[in-house]
């Protein structure tokens, strides 16, 4: 018999494509998917279940079926095409989170739990390290938003791992995602004609392109290879690191530096009027930025990305098409300013 995997989150891109992917394993009977609302994009030959898993009814979703393997994708940051609230989006990150562990933890079958998490555990600092481990305690833990609800998710995972300790749990802290079918807030700050960025900061940022999420979800969710561990956390990250202005100049974006409290107005103007999602915890990532190491990733995890941080900027910039101005020419410009710039102007 064929392992069953439950799949949450299915309604999104990224889950569906998983889903999809998922379905070819030769080791795989069944995959459901679960989501509030169906769909628009087809699941191949998925079985899709209609369950809000915030209630308690997910329980019988994993018992009917007999369910392997959990593959929780439904922990996001932002509304699924527009609707809903921050609210709603929080309730489902946490609330959600506690029912789904609830049920895994009633049904024997399951074997393996796989979480999408993400780098926002650590948050944005001043006095942050340079780059941060799977260990590394964050210097002040995220006071709200997105980051906030990673934090009490993979609090509560850790909790469940106590009470099953014959499930396998892997935790996958990706960056920030990108690529063309990316609906992450970065790839909405991004697709804005001007960059509001923090006069004085020019943060590192890292990110992972979609595709090489599929891909580690897929090894996560499959037997561990001869020598790994196949559980425990993982960041999961593209190599290298761009600068925000980098970012910019490859885009043909121009960026509008603001003093910090002035971006703050900004963000909170843009998000009233549904331009993008500027929150607080994003300010903090594009003012001082956030690198993480991926040693376990490819040591524990066995998993190599196909593309770097470098490339899946660049990926996603093609989707985007040509900005305001022509990255080549806007390049030029900002090379004349700065060597028309004294010396010892402009540098941090």
């Amino acid at each position: 018999m064929g392992k069953v995997v439950l799949v949450t989150g299915v309604a999104r891109q990224l889950g569906g494509r998983f889903v999809r992917r998922i379905l070819r394993e030769p080791d795989v009977d069944r995959v459901i998917g679960v989501d509030a609302v169906a769909p628009e994009h087809h699941l191949g030959g998925a079985d899709f279940v209609r369950a809000d898993i915030r209630h308690p009814t997910i329980a019988k979703v994993l018992a009917e079926h007999s369910v392997d393997i959990v593959v929780h994708m439904d922990v996001t940051g932002t509304p699924l095409g527009k609707r809903g609230s921050r609210a709603s989006v929080k309730e489902t990150n946490v609330i959600g989170t506690m029912q789904l562990l609830g049920a895994c933890q009633k049904t024997p079958t399951v074997k393996r739990l796989v979480v999408k998490s993400s780098t926002n555990v650590y948050g944005s600092a001043p006095r942050d390290p340079a780059i941060f481990t799977e260990s590394t305690p964050p210097k002040s833990l995220p006071s709200g938003g997105f980051a906030k609800d990673t934090v009490e998710v993979e609090g509560y995972v850790r909790g469940f791992a106590r009470r099953r300790p014959d499930v396998a749990v892997c935790v996958l802290r990706f960056a920030n995602i990108l690529g063309p079918r990316a609906d992450s807030p970065l790839a909405e700050y991004f697709a804005l004609p001007v960059l509001p960025t923090v006069l004085g900061f020019d943060p590192r940022l890292q990110f992972v392109h979609e595709d090489d999420v599929i891909e580690v979800l897929r090894i996560a969710a499959g037997e561990p290879r001869r020598g790994t561990l196949g559980s425990g956390t993982f960041n999961v990250a593209g190599d290298g690191v761009l600068l925000l202005s980098q970012a910019a100049r490859r885009l043909g974006r121009p960026t509008l530096p603001f003093f910090l409290p002035t971006v703050t107005w900004v963000g909170s103007a843009l998000r009233s009027v549904g331009i993008t999602d500027v929150s607080p915890e994003q300010i903090r990532l594009l003012t001082h930025g956030r690198v993480v190491d991926t040693t376990q990733m490819r040591e524990a995890l066995g998993f190599e990305p196909r593309y770097t941080t470098a490339g899946a900027f660049a990926d996603y910039a093609r989707s985007r098409g040509p900005g305001l101005l022509p990255p080549s020419t806007l390049a030029r410009t900002v090379d004349r300013i700065a060597a028309a710039l004294p010396a010892g102007r402009g540098q941090n």
